[in-house]
């Protein structure tokens, strides 16, 4: 499907061609989803630069995704798809760019495209030129990138309170489960938002050695390299997040240690209370006929209350020795 995007009094009317209809010469921003051959083949003859298919962009080395065609420059950068959820999937979309027009290459639903086709319909200021589309969409991912990440961090501390809190159950190992399996989708979506902003680092490098080609003007440049700092410190958040989940994990980890080692503790101390009982039931039911007290009356009863004692007085040594 092709959705071009060509000027108008408001901004940018958004147009969705029909199968095989030509694209717009005016076309400033060209909306490539899930294209076909021909959709593709259509908008490389107006951008005068070949547009890599799907197979080949997930083929390529991620260090070769951004390269110079003869009529465009292009990049490939991750963007999240899915960010409401906590397992964020993540699609490859294709950046073919010069100094008139821009055409994006997308096989899934970026929030970012979809809040960018909002923008450019409704906000005059963007100019009808390529690179002012391209950093109005380069805005909304760095402002996306620091909501995802700083929402990661709120469930860690969510999270964090639970487990040194009350809200874990120290006698259902099921709440540590639960625990562990949450950490490890935050540490996975932090670690797919660390993977975009490294895509898009490589990105901003990129545009800043070609400005002179994409015809940049000194305050796109000025932004190029903010947007760079922005991403630096958003993926530094994402490392010292990374390095707190890991502490939250050993530290659940270990406490699911102490909840056995404290049951365990309590089954040895319980056999150890036992165990004299057991060894004067032992020595009471041996079948010997000269046994001393056989019959005597009270055997039983004496029996029975020494067995009690044994109990009570082991039980209350290892309370004095606050084993219990």
């Amino acid at each position: 499907m092709i959705i071009a995007y060509c000027p108008s009094v408001k901004g940018l009317e958004r147009v969705e061609l029909a199968p095989g209809a030509p694209l717009p010469a005016t076309s400033v921003w060209i909306d490539l989803v899930s294209p076909t051959y021909e959709e593709q083949l259509s908008a490389e003859k107006l951008m005068g630069a070949e547009i890599p298919t799907r197979e080949e962009i997930a083929s390529i080395e991620t260090s070769e995704r951004l390269y110079v065609e003869p009529g465009a420059v292009v990049m490939t950068a991750q963007l999240p798809v899915a960010t409401r959820t906590i397992d964020p999937s993540l699609s490859s979309v294709t950046f073919v760019l010069n100094a008139k027009r821009l055409v994006t290459v997308r096989y899934g639903e970026p929030k970012s495209i979809e809040l960018l086709n909002r923008k450019v319909q409704n906000d005059t200021t963007i100019a009808h030129r390529g690179p002012a589309v391209f950093f109005a969409l380069l805005d909304i991912i760095v402002d996306r990138c620091a909501d995802e990440m700083e929402n990661a961090s709120a469930r860690y501390d969510a999270l964090s309170l639970e487990v040194f809190g009350d809200g874990l159950n120290t006698r259902k190992t099921a709440s540590y489960q639960v625990a562990i399996k949450r950490l490890g989708l935050i540490g996975l979506h932090v670690s797919k938002m660390h993977d975009v902003c490294t895509s898009l680092l490589r990105v901003m490098l990129f545009l800043s050695t070609h400005a002179k080609r994409l015809g940049l003007s000194e305050e796109q440049t000025s932004d190029c390299k903010m947007y760079s700092r922005d991403i630096h410190s958003i993926k530094e958040h994402g490392d010292a997040l990374d390095n707190k989940l890991n502490f939250l994990l050993d530290a659940t980890v270990g406490l699911v240690t102490l909840e056995q080692n404290q049951i365990s503790k309590i089954f040895t101390v319980l056999g150890l209370v036992f165990l004299p009982p057991t060894l004067i039931a032992s020595i009471y039911g041996m079948n010997f006929s000269n046994m001393p007290e056989l019959k005597w009356e009270q055997g039983f009863a004496f029996s029975l209350g020494l067995m009690f004692v044994s109990v009570v007085a082991t039980f209350l040594f290892f309370r004095w020795k606050k084993l219990l």
